[in-house]
């Protein structure tokens, strides 16, 4: 879908359909009026246009305002759009950037519902919710973007034509045009970037093999001017990168370790930071065997890999002033003749030697040596993302991911990252008493602790590789498929999380470091 910010008023649009805003509560102000708050701006004059069409909705109670509300309107010749579609914002004082995204997600449903072709659209917030025209912008191109997001697969029937196709954001002063043009761009280079995420994630693991993630990264990097390499086997055992390779050794289908570079050749003087995303392509559990019922969904285990990739193309489109590097350990963890078993000692790239008491707690595996991997860039900051425990998904469910970190300026930018994002992080501890749990009377360490032991010794056991003094690891178990009750998420199949997140934070990291 094409936008594009065009100067003038939303009830002079000839478009198919025109999309304004409400929020909650707000009183009829075309027939009298009255002592609540009165909705204005494009809204009143729409409904000035429209002789007091919108206020017979409030006052006829058929139109409230409420969250996700949408209601549609039939000018009939009094404006030249052909339809008004009136999206509700809810209560004034809960208004965030995020239910600009909701907003716009539902107003651009309903108009793919009408077969709308063209649609024009106030920028949700830009008024009265008191946001930039930048950010606006952003927020509505965003939601819109991500809202129209439809993964067909391997269907061989003729796909439906796409629509709308094409959104213009109406801006009333013409001197705000460059604004919303950079907040229209920055949305589409993010819902871009998630958009990959989820047809990574979405694609069977027959198709989306470790090989297959690594050229799908190649081809983004292409796009958006990133550096990018593809480990294989043998440059991964010169590497001696043993816990990695133990969990790829069951697989007919080679492992591969990515690597992708922004802003590359400008290391020397840009903050560094690296993000590592777990990429299990698919999940048996391996001899620790999962049971049937939770293997159905294992091919989503490297969500965390495609959060990466998704986030370093939006990266790259938006040209972040930072440099940022990728790494995306890819391998499936099958069952097979030579798969690594129970009680085997294997030794990760910086000389820990791990006792494996689980085959089925191989995602820390992959993410151990990708940490070691990271140091070389010396970073001022590593975050990694894994669908990694079911404990983080009974202790948060499929409302936020857990974060724990060994920097409480690293923590607090992810957390405001999170804010903007709405992808919603909790801060859990890294308590030292969970190292007991994960003795070993074989090894240096075991690499599970056991379904007891809390979450907290999954990432305990993820520091040993960890070198270097800003580290972050984010849980997103629970929160990679099926999102309820938001429209600008899938309710089926991918969801992208971490995506805008880890974007969202590099833009916020590389932001702070110029100040």
């Amino acid at each position: 879908m094409n936008i594009k910010p065009i100067p003038g008023a939303i009830q002079a649009s000839d478009a198919d359909a025109i999309i304004v805003n409400l929020f909650q509560d707000a009183q009829p102000f075309w027939n009298g009026h009255s002592d609540g708050t009165q909705p204005g701006g494009a809204t009143k004059a729409v409904d000035q246009s429209l002789d007091g069409a919108i206020s017979d909705l409030i006052s006829g109670g058929d139109f409230s305002g409420k969250a996700d509300q949408v209601a549609v309107l039939y000018p009939r010749g009094a404006i030249p759009a052909r339809r008004v579609i009136l999206v509700g914002l809810g209560p004034r004082e809960k208004f965030n950037v995020d239910v600009v995204r909701r907003a716009a997600a539902r107003a651009i449903q309903k108009a793919r519902d009408l077969k709308a072709g063209r649609v024009a659209t106030v920028l949700h917030g830009a008024g009265a919710g008191e946001l930039s025209i930048e950010e606006a912008a952003q927020a509505t191109a965003e939601g819109s973007l991500l809202g129209l997001y439809d993964y067909r697969g391997q269907k061989t029937d003729d796909a439906p034509e796409p629509l709308p196709k094409s959104l213009e954001l109406a801006i009333f002063d013409e001197g705000d045009v460059p604004a919303a043009q950079r907040g229209a761009e920055a949305g589409r280079a993010i819902a871009a970037g998630v958009a990959l995420t989820r047809d990574l994630v979405n694609l069977p693991p027959n198709i989306c093999t470790p090989a297959y993630m690594a050229q799908a990264a190649a081809e983004m990097a292409e796009e958006v001017g990133l550096r990018v390499e593809a480990l294989e086997r043998k440059q991964m055992e010169a590497l001696k990168m043993g816990a990695l390779l133990a969990v790829a050794q069951g697989s007919d289908t080679p492992p591969r370790f990515i690597i992708l570079e922004h802003n590359g050749d400008r290391a020397s003087e840009l903050d560094s930071i690296v993000l590592v995303g777990k990429g299990v392509t698919f999940d048996t559990g391996g001899y620790s065997l999962k049971p049937k019922e939770g293997m159905g969904r294992m091919k989503a285990d490297m969500a965390g890999a495609g959060a990466v990739i998704g986030a370093m193309y939006a990266i790259g489109a938006l040209d972040v002033d930072l440099h940022v590097v990728g790494l995306a350990p890819a391998a499936d963890n099958m069952i097979g003749s030579h798969a690594y078993r129970p009680q085997e000692v294997v030794t990760a790239s910086n000389g820990v030697t791990i006792e494996i008491n689980s085959t089925d707690a191989e995602g820390r595996m992959l993410l151990a040596d990708a940490l070691v991997y990271a140091a070389r860039f010396q970073p001022a900051a590593v975050v990694d993302i894994a669908t990694l425990t079911g404990a983080c998904a009974t202790a948060l469910g499929r409302v936020a991911a857990g974060l724990f970190s060994t920097d409480d300026g690293l923590r607090d930018v992810l957390l405001s990252a999170a804010d903007a994002s709405a992808e919603k992080l909790w801060p859990l501890p890294l308590f030292p008493e969970y190292e007991k749990t994960l003795e070993s009377q074989t090894a240096d360490i075991r690499n599970s602790a056991g379904i007891r032991a809390g979450v907290g010794s999954s990432a305990t056991f993820l520091k040993h590789f960890v070198s270097y003094p800003a580290w972050a690891h984010v849980d997103m178990a629970g929160l990679a498929l099926e999102a309820k009750d938001n429209p600008y998420v899938p309710g089926k199949g991918a969801t992208g999380f971490g995506a805008r997140l880890l974007t969202e934070f590099a833009r916020q990291w590389a932001q702070s470091s110029r100040e």
